[in-house]
C-alpha cells in the first residue's frame, strides 16, 4: 500500500483539478450555440438569410442596454447598424476566387424552439459564376468554440449542406454538382464533430465506463481480476447505447416521432445526474448495460436535433442519415478507446476506488444538475 501512495496523490489531485474544471463550466452551459446560413444561387445573384440567437447577438456585440438581462425588440432593432457591421467583417462569399459583396436587408425576429432568433436576409451579386462558391463563417469565433453555422445551399433541386466551426470555418462548395459521396463525408464529420463537442454525450458515457473496470462485492468496488470481463462489460455498455440511440435518431430524422427540444435536453442532463449518482450510491451494478439502452434513446433525440437543423438532402437521406451515426460511432469509439486503458491501468488504486470514481462521479452530477436546472428553466 505504501508504494500506492504518491500515485494515489497524483491521482487524486488531478481528478480535484479536473472536478473543478467541470464544475466551472456550469456557468457556461447551455444547448449548443448554432447560426443559420441559408443561401440560394440564382446564376451570378445570390440569396438568401443568416439567423443567430439573439443570446449569441448578445455576446458578440452587446445589446441589452439598459443589462436587466432581458434583450427587447427595440434593444435589438437599435444594434441593428452594429449587427449588420459584425456580420460584414466576420462572414463573407466568393465566386470563382472573387468576393461577392453582401447586402443586408432589414432585420426581423424568428422564433425556434430555442429561443428568438435575429434573422437578417441579404442578396450578394457575383462578378463571374459563383462555381465554385466560398463561403467564409467566422460568427462567434473568439467568443463561444461550441458555435456552428448550419449551412444549407440550394441550386434549383440540388441541396447541399455542410456544418462550420472553429475547426471548419471556410468550406468551397460547387453549387448543383454535389458529388454522390460528398453528402456522406459532410454528414459523417459533422457526427465526429457533434459527438467531440456533445460534452453532455460524452458524460453520460463516461459515468457508465468508470466502474467497467471494478465489480460490487460485499458492498465495495473491488477491480476486475482481468481485461476480458472490463472488456466485455464496456462492449455491453458501448453496444447498448448505440443501438438505442441509433433507433430514436432515425425515427427522429425521418419524423416518425419527435420530442420537444427542451425536453429531450432536459432529460439528457437528468440521464447523466441518474447514471453518476449511480457510482456514488450504487442501485444497479451488473445492468449498467440496460441504463446505456433506456437513456440511450433519448441521447439519440438530442443526436436527431443536429440533424432537423442541418436538413437532410433529397436523394441522399439514407446515406446522410448513415454517414451522421457512422460519425457518432467513430468518435464515441475513439474516446473510449483513449480513456479505458487509462482507467483499467489504474483500476487497482485505491485512490481510483475511493476519490477517482465517487468525486469524478460527484464532479459529473454537479455539472449535469446545472445543465437541467438551465435547461428545464430555459
Amino acid at each position: 500500500m505504501q508504494t500506492h501512495r504518491p500515485w494515489g496523490r497524483r491521482l487524486l489531485g488531478g481528478w480535484m483539478l479536473l472536478g473543478y474544471l467541470l464544475t466551472a463550466t456550469v456557468a457556461e452551459a447551455h444547448v449548443a450555440s448554432n447560426g443559420f446560413l441559408d443561401i440560394e444561387t440564382h446564376g451570378r445573384t445570390l440569396a438568401g438569410s443568416v439567423e443567430l440567437s439573439v443570446r449569441d447577438v448578445e455576446l458578440a456585440i452587446g445589446v441589452d442596454a439598459d443589462r436587466d438581462g432581458r434583450i427587447t425588440w427595440g434593444e435589438l432593432r437599435s444594434a441593428e447598424p452594429r449587427l449588420v457591421r459584425y456580420l460584414t467583417d466576420h462572414f463573407a462569399l466568393a465566386g470563382s476566387g472573387a468576393e461577392c459583396p453582401i447586402h443586408f436587408g432589414r432585420l426581423e425576429v424568428n422564433s425556434r424552439v430555442d429561443g428568438n432568433y435575429a434573422w437578417l436576409p441579404f442578396e450578394a451579386r457575383c462578378r463571374h459564376d459563383p462555381t465554385p462558391l466560398e463561403i467564409r463563417y467566422h460568427l462567434l469565433a473568439g467568443i463561444d468554440p461550441s458555435h456552428r453555422g448550419l449551412l444549407r445551399l440550394g441550386a434549383g433541386s440540388i441541396v447541399q449542406t455542410a456544418v462550420l466551426d472553429p475547426a471548419a470555418a471556410e468550406v468551397t462548395l460547387a453549387p448543383g454538382h454535389a458529388a454522390p459521396w460528398s453528402a456522406f463525408a459532410q454528414y459523417f464529420q459533422a457526427g465526429v464533430r457533434h459527438i467531440w463537442s456533445g460534452i453532455d454525450h460524452l458524460l453520460f458515457l463516461l459515468s457508465l465506463l468508470l466502474p467497467a473496470v471494478l465489480s460490487r462485492r460485499g458492498g465495495h468496488w473491488e477491480p476486475v481480476a482481468a481485461a476480458r470481463p472490463a472488456c466485455i462489460s464496456i462492449l455491453k455498455v458501448v453496444t447498448a447505447f448505440t443501438l438505442a440511440h441509433s433507433i430514436t435518431l432515425s425515427l427522429a430524422a425521418f419524423e416518425v416521432v419527435r420530442l420537444p427540444a427542451r425536453l429531450t435536453e432536459s432529460v439528457i442532463a437528468a440521464s447523466i445526474v441518474v447514471a453518476a449518482l449511480n457510482n456514488i450510491f450504487p442501485l444497479v451494478t451488473e445492468a449498467r448495460a440496460r441504463i446505456a439502452f433506456a437513456f440511450g434513446l433519448l441521447h439519440g433525440f438530442g443526436f436527431a436535433s443536429v440533424l432537423t437543423e442541418m436538413g437532410l438532402p433529397e436523394g441522399a437521406r439514407l446515406i446522410s442519415l448513415l454517414a451522421f451515426n457512422c460519425g457518432i460511432e467513430v468518435g464515441q469509439l475513439a474516446v473510449v478507446i483513449a480513456v479505458m486503458p487509462l482507467v483499467y491501468a489504474v483500476r487497482g488504486l485505491e485512490a481510483y476506488r475511493r476519490a477517482l470514481l465517487p468525486w469524478g462521479s460527484g464532479a459529473i452530477a454537479t455539472v449535469a444538475l446545472g445543465w437541467l436546472a438551465q435547461r428545464a428553466m430555459g
